[in-house]
């Protein structure tokens, strides 16, 4: 199929409408729908939160009669079963529109190819492929939990130019600067759970929160309000879902008084059986995860978020959980801040990884996105072998 440049740029639109959920959708994908005739615009629309309407409902509603005979630019196949909401494939054909297009299949079991064919077989033209690559891309946290059973994991990190991310004696506040700590409050805002290790609680003591804007610079110690301007996806990111905040404690380490057990938050404590344990951990939830000398079983904690909706997961941790996550193929980005500070030799690395003896064995990465953010530079990698991109 030969797309227009009209079709191009009502799809860019509606991928442009889809964005702005970005911090709101989950666990249901980020969608955004155009209704045209021709180059006209007459409706669009995108799905907002999560039991309220779908892309294109929102559309349809915006365009009235006029979406009869119109062509629909949608970037997720429209559903055809009945979930919260009615299905879209039914709004459609009851609207009378003569042609569909969508920019990628929707890797949901329960969609999967059925809506492009209630669609077909109501006598509308549907056609797909259309700037998928960036669908996808705006989905991979869904797409990965739908096809791979668990959440696209994120590791977020900070380091020196030498490599490291803390000096000697741990002491890590801070390295990067006022705008890029403001930076990653976006990609936690965009995150269904921020991961971490009972090591860091101990060590830091952090809230694991989203602190966005003038707030944001406030709480992580700047106090200059986070001079530089954040880089987001949508300036409507304060309408965000809390993030589960979620913690490896096999041995349930974790003290009553830490920030993470506050009710700002909710909070997930995953830990090793057996399940019987004390009082003290405030308004958190207990878990017990299938466990093996003492760690808890990786995928099977993946497995876990996956089944409570997570998309996507950022891991906030030290160097052993993120090195562990590296070495049992589990990261799918890394997200790097890199200062322009040195802090030599003693200062702890960036992970704890296994010697290889082989540069055949090296872990590869390809960079994604390299940005300056402030004084430093934020680095997007990705595994250069992975399987979903």
């Amino acid at each position: 199929m030969t797309f227009t440049a009209a079709n191009h740029a009502h799809m860019a639109r509606a991928l442009q409408l889809a964005r702005r959920g970005l911090y709101t959708t989950q666990p249901n994908p980020r969608v955004g729908c155009v209704i045209a005739h021709g180059t006209e615009t007459v409706g669009e629309g995108w799905h907002e939160r999560a039991g309220e309407a779908h892309a294109e409902v929102a559309a349809l509603r915006a365009a009235g009669a006029r979406a009869r005979g119109a062509t629909v630019y949608v970037t997720l196949e429209p559903c055809a079963h009945q979930g919260k909401t009615p299905p879209c494939a039914d709004a459609l054909i009851a609207a009378g529109v003569a042609r569909v297009v969508v920019a990628m299949g929707d890797p949901n079991p329960e969609v999967a190819g059925r809506g492009l064919q209630r669609l077909r077989e109501a006598g509308i033209a549907v056609d797909s492929g259309l700037l998928e690559a960036d669908a996808h891309e705006l989905n991979r946290g869904f797409c990965s939990r739908m096809q791979r059973q668990r959440p696209w994991l994120r590791v977020k990190l900070a380091m020196s130019l030498d490599g490291r991310t803390a000096l000697a004696n741990g002491s890590s506040r801070w390295i990067s600067g006022a705008a890029a700590r403001t930076d990653v409050q976006h990609w936690r805002a965009r995150s269904s759970a921020i991961l971490t290790g009972s090591g860091t609680v101990l060590a830091d003591d952090p809230s694991l929160t989203v602190r966005l804007g003038a707030q944001a610079g406030a709480e992580s110690g700047t106090g200059d309000g986070a001079a530089a301007e954040p880089v987001t996806d949508h300036a409507a990111a304060s309408a965000f879902v809390p993030p589960l905040r979620v913690v490896l404690d096999a041995a349930l380490r974790t003290p009553a008084h830490a920030r993470v057990l506050d009710a700002s938050a909710p909070t997930l404590l995953l830990h090793a059986p057996p399940a019987s344990f004390g009082s003290g951990h405030g308004h958190a939830e207990l878990l017990a995860i299938q466990s093996q000398a003492g760690r808890l079983d990786l995928p099977a904690v993946l497995a876990e978020l996956a089944r409570r909706g997570a998309n996507e997961v950022q891991v906030e941790a030290g160097p052993t959980l993120a090195g562990a996550l590296f070495e049992a193929g589990l990261v799918d980005e890394l997200l790097l801040y890199v200062a322009p500070v040195l802090l030599g030799d003693d200062a702890r690395p960036l992970l704890a990884l296994p010697r290889i003896e082989q540069m055949s064995a090296r872990w590869n990465l390809r960079v994604v996105e390299q940005r300056a953010i402030g004084a430093d530079w934020r680095l997007l990698l990705r595994p250069a072998t992975a399987a979903v991109e």
